[in-house]
Formats: structure tokens, C-alpha cells, sequence
């Protein structure tokens, strides 16, 4: 695991684009279950270990993630994601050029839970949640183009369905209309920054994640912001 920050009351990760944040149907073995067994062999903790899952992103996505190493941490992170007080900026790689380089999408978002999918709509409807996100334009290459997202709410499967509704799918995102899926299997969509007041110590934290290293096009990016 590349953790990015640890105290005694939380921890981020830098998830990889195929890693589970949490255990589901499929059985295969989650962050937070990894995160146990760490702390559980760094510091030599008897019993069960104690790891609260703060929010999640998809498993295709890359990017930071944050845990809590107590209830205390986790009650306080839960309540200040609820109320909007953690920022979070993603990378998005996509190969259409938005046709302004920077500006707000606001939508209602109705998932469908069969489809594992969200639709974008422009006025309210029966389900539907309302999904604000700000984009700007970061850089481009000979082929692709890199977007800062500013996610103001967190719906399923926002930041996809909302690039897809302006005709920039991601990179890799067969679901939302890209048409070639990546080789590793996930998507050009990276939790880059996270910024939040710490829940115990009253302090400004800003956690930045490194793009995955595999990827040539992710590399090249990165290095345009340096």
C-alpha cells in the first residue's frame, strides 16, 4: 500500500485503479481490511483494529483515500464530509476538448442500480439528486486532454456521467462512451487532492496523490504542473 499520511487518528492511501475501498460481492480483499493487518503488525495491536471508512471513490478510479484510526475521527470526518467542509480535486484525462476550457456542470443525476449507472438530466425528477462539479482546463497533449475537477457534491458515479454529458468521457471509460478501455482495466480518473481540517488536531491538511506510475500519459501530465 502507498500511504500518503498516517497519525494517531487517520490515515490516507493512494489507491490503485483496481483496488476495492471497501469489501463487496465480489469477496476480493478491500483497503480497509489491508489497513487492519498493517496497523495490526506495524504496532503490534492485540485484538481487532479499529479502521473507519471516511468516503469512497469507484474501484476503477485512482487516487487519495481517507481512513479513520478511531470512532472519535471518523464521527467528525463523517459530519464535515456531510456538510461539504472537505475539498477534494480530481484529475480527469479525456480525448475531447471541452468547448469552454473552464466552467460549472449542474445536473440531476438518477442512477439506475441495474445498469450500475447514472444519467445526467437538466431539471429535477422523480430519484434524481442534484450534482454540481467545476472544471478547468490543466493542460493537453498531442491527443488528450487534462481536467481539474472541484466536486461540490458527491453523487454515484458524478464526475463520469457529468465529462460523458459534455462529450468528454474519461479516458477508458467504456461505461460512459469512451471507446477503448484502458489496459489495466480502470479509467483516466484520479483523486488527486484532498483538503480538510483536521477532525482532532484543528489544523489544515492538504494531501496530495501521485499520479499511477505505469501510465506514460499520467507521468506526462503530472510533470506539466511541476
Amino acid at each position: 500500500m502507498n500511504i500518503l499520511f498516517e497519525d494517531n487518528h487517520i490515515i490516507a492511501v493512494n489507491k490503485g485503479s483496481s483496488d476495492l475501498v471497501q469489501g463487496d460481492k465480489t469477496g476480493d480483499i478491500a483497503l480497509d481490511a489491508q489497513l487492519k493487518l498493517y496497523l495490526k503488525e506495524k504496532y503490534a495491536k492485540p485484538g481487532n483494529v479499529f479502521i473507519g471508512v471516511a468516503h469512497r471513490i469507484d474501484r476503477p478510479v485512482s487516487g487519495v483515500v481517507l481512513f479513520a484510526k478511531t470512532s472519535k475521527a471518523l464521527a467528525r470526518l463523517n459530519k464535515m464530509f456531510s456538510m461539504g467542509e472537505v475539498k477534494k480535486a480530481y484529475w480527469a484525462i479525456v480525448k475531447n476538448k471541452p468547448e469552454k476550457e473552464s466552467g460549472t456542470l449542474h445536473h440531476y443525476l438518477l442512477r439506475n442500480e441495474k445498469q450500475n449507472k447514472s444519467y445526467c438530466y437538466d431539471t429535477p425528477g422523480t430519484n434524481s439528486k442534484e450534482a454540481i462539479l467545476e472544471y478547468r482546463l490543466l493542460a493537453k497533449s498531442d491527443m488528450y486532454y487534462l481536467l481539474e475537477v472541484d466536486l461540490k457534491t458527491g453523487r454515484h458515479h458524478q464526475i463520469r456521467a457529468q465529462l460523458a454529458s459534455m462529450n468528454c468521457p474519461i479516458r477508458g471509460d467504456l461505461k460512459y462512451g469512451y471507446p477503448r478501455s484502458n489496459d489495466n482495466g480502470g479509467i483516466s480518473l484520479h483523486a488527486r487532492r484532498i483538503e480538510f481540517i483536521h477532525p482532532v488536531k484543528n489544523e489544515p491538511l492538504k494531501i496530495i496523490a501521485p499520479v499511477p506510475s505505469g501510465d506514460k500519459l499520467w507521468q506526462y501530465f503530472e510533470a506539466t504542473q511541476v
